[in-house]
Formats: structure tokens, sequence, C-alpha cells
């Protein structure tokens, strides 16, 4: 199994509420950028937080590969959702190439997690950080990270 994590881009410092703010012009730049490194990959599933910056992050990953399936918009993949919930979700996907668009400091702490098995650990994810994680099995510990690009 291959589950990519995409941090949203970079967004806009403020709006009237955490979830409305929009990417920036930069943020949709680093945004095609990190698109760029999923280019040729088979990914079967697009989830994606529910946050404007997030929705707006993945529709521009999606364009840039030409992704046929529409993006699914999942409720858990918010910053600050618990491990276990998250993880709850995932064991009843099938998909072999999954990418999940979402926030710090999820996003960070699921990646450590997976990959050590300890939630302090938690990958540095700038925005756009690109993280790719390969394993037999998606559990805590088990996934290795395979490569973790941030954009400039």
């Amino acid at each position: 199994m291959r589950l990519w994590l995409l941090r949203h881009g970079e967004a806009e410092p403020r709006a009237r509420t955490d979830a409305e703010r929009s990417l920036t012009p930069h943020g949709r730049d680093e945004v095609t950028q990190s698109a760029a490194h999923l280019q040729g990959r088979p990914l079967q599933a697009i989830l994606a937080s529910p946050y404007l910056r997030a929705q707006q992050t993945a529709e521009l990953v999606r364009q840039a590969l030409g992704f046929a399936a529409p993006i699914e918009t999942v409720n858990w993949l918010t910053p600050d959702t618990d491990l276990r919930d998250a993880m709850l979700y995932l064991d009843r996907r099938s998909e072999q190439e999954l990418l999940l668009v979402t926030h710090q400091p999820f996003v960070g702490a699921l990646g450590g997690w997976l990959v050590t098995g300890s939630r302090g650990d938690a990958l540095p994810m700038g925005t756009a950080s690109l993280a790719e994680l390969e394993g037999e099995q998606l559990a805590a510990g088990l996934m290795s990270l395979a490569s973790l690009r941030h954009s400039r």
C-alpha cells in the first residue's frame, strides 16, 4: 500500500473562521509544484478535509493529474483529529494508492505515527509538503517513509 499525505498550500492568515481560510496565490503555486510529484502515480482516491484551503488544494491536484474521480470530503481530516479515529476510518479503505489532503498538526502526527509507532515523532510538514509512505499494512510503526518533499 502507498499512502500520500499532503498538507494544504499556504493560506490567508485570517478569515471569518479557520475553516474558511483560502489559499493564497503562493499557496496555489506550492500545490502545483507538489502535484507534479504525483504525476504518473496510480492514485485510486483523493480524500480531503472539509476546510476550504484543503478543498482548494485537492482540486488543484485533481486538475493537475487529470484525476477523473471526485474528491471525497471527509470530516475527520481536520487539524485536531485523533489518530485512533482516523485509523478506524482508514482501516475500512481498500485502495492501494491513496492521497489524504489535510492540515497540521494532524498530518505530521499521522505520518510520524505510521512510520515510527510513536505519537511524539511527527513528520515535519510545511505548507504543501508531500509525504510518501509505503508498507504492507496501514498500521502504527509498520510503514516506511519513501519520500518527503517540501515546497520551495
